[in-house]
């Protein structure tokens, strides 16, 4: 056995103390007072859950920018930095574009929520019930019916009131043409949700019928909204991937997106925003508190955020 000396301890001593001050400098390494850029569309979920996840992030010490983000673009802004991280990311809607900016590197998938997703358009229920448009919600019903779902701005056709364009393209004048619908139907864009939660109150004072577009999760699930069924979505359908346009929309994930350097730079803001998993009706919630109770949206996610502790707390500790 071989005896050390003085000065080899003291050496080892003092490598162990380095070491040991690494790893604990490592552990709490604060984030960077650098903003966490947060993206802000235009629908309502979206907005509320931007200054819910904000607020979280504030709790922590972060510092916080909000900014107006064109939501097919906004991947793009994340993966070169100008944004930190998009929090709803529709399988329907944005996976493409989001794909898209991972592939070409600095955007990663930062998890996905419970909520499973549906974006397509419908009726509210009430035009079922009226029997506005016999054999609702099979899509064969709006062969016969177009009537009763004209509008000043249609032409004599029948409207569907898409999303803004920005959405999905020319995805629903598309069907329209490959269901053999387009001599009967037209479609007109919305300029942004608010435009489409106007039209479904004004049709029912007016005891007009309507068909727009729609997603779940939203406050809608519960005032009562059937989406129309319309030919089952398999990979390649549409014509933007090559199909023939027919089939109707996938139910899908929400995911979450980030920057690749936000790990990071702010490591504990980046684990909270893995942890964070919104249900179905906890989105619809925070929509409903806009769309109908009428707060605004700040307003509303401060009130959500003191109505659940219990929920976003133990992900930021």
């Amino acid at each position: 056995m071989k005896l050390r000396t003085p000065k080899t301890l003291r050496s080892l001593v003092v490598a162990g103390c380095v070491s040991l001050m690494s790893i604990t400098g490592a552990a709490k390494a604060a984030d960077s007072t650098a903003p966490i850029v947060i993206p802000i569309h235009n629908w309502s979920s979206q907005i509320v859950m931007a200054y819910v996840i904000g607020g979280m992030f504030e709790k922590m010490g972060s510092n916080v920018e909000y900014v107006p983000a064109d939501a097919q673009a906004v991947y793009e802004s994340i993966r070169n930095g100008d944004v930190t991280i998009s929090h709803e990311v529709w399988q329907s809607t944005f996976g493409k574009s989001f794909y898209n900016a991972m592939a070409k590197g600095g955007v990663i998938d930062a998890g996905t929520h419970s909520a499973t997703t549906l974006e397509e358009m419908g009726v509210p229920t009430w035009v079922i019930e009226k029997n506005l448009c016999p054999g609702l919600p099979n899509w064969e019903a709006l062969k016969d019916c177009h009537e009763n779902f004209t509008t000043a701005d249609s032409g004599g056709k029948g409207r569907w009131l898409e999303g803004p364009q920005s959405w999905h393209g020319d995805l629903m004048p598309e069907r329209l043409e490959a269901l053999g619908l387009a001599d009967k139907w037209t479609v007109k864009f919305a300029g942004g949700a608010d435009a489409l939660w106007t039209e479904l109150a004004s049709a029912k004072k007016e005891g007009r019928g309507t068909i727009v577009f729609n997603w779940t999760p939203n406050f809608t699930d519960a005032d009562g909204f059937t989406f129309i069924e319309f030919p089952e979505y398999t990979e390649g359908c549409r014509i933007a991937d090559g199909g023939d346009g027919k089939c109707g929309s996938p139910k899908g994930w929400l995911k979450k997106a980030a920057n690749y350097k936000f790990p990071k730079t702010h490591p504990a803001a980046y684990t909270a925003f893995t942890k964070l998993d919104f249900s179905t009706t906890q989105i619809g919630q925070m929509a409903a508190l806009v769309d109908t109770d009428k707060m605004d949206h700040k307003d509303a996610a401060a009130k959500w955020l003191a109505d659940n502790e219990d929920v976003w707390m133990p992900w930021i500790k």
